[in-house]
């Protein structure tokens, strides 16, 4: 079982701020997550391949070709504060 000083950690290093009964919370949900992968690791797994994706998916994008650039003027139109040519965004300390 995570304790809830475990997930408090967890919650930090996510830069989470939880309350105490979402910390109650995410230790069960934690629990159960852990629970579903010691039973996958149970699982004879010889011989199948690894995947990302089950289905077989192609990719649905077009084709990446050079365009145009946007104007600056056009990008920064928008911008809530815009400082000369520049966008400004909050700090992230």
């Amino acid at each position: 079982m995570i304790s809830e000083e475990q997930v408090r950690h967890i919650a930090n290093l996510a830069r989470l701020g939880l309350t105490d009964s979402e910390i109650k919370r995410m230790g069960g949900q934690l629990d159960a997550i852990l629970d579903s992968i010691e039973e996958i690791q149970k699982l004879d797994l010889d011989g199948v391949k690894p995947t990302a994706n089950p289905l077989e998916l192609t990719n649905v994008l077009r084709d990446d070709e050079p365009r145009e650039e946007l104007p600056r003027e056009a990008a920064l139109k928008n911008a809530p504060e815009p400082d000369d040519e520049l966008f400004v965004v909050p700090r992230i300390d």
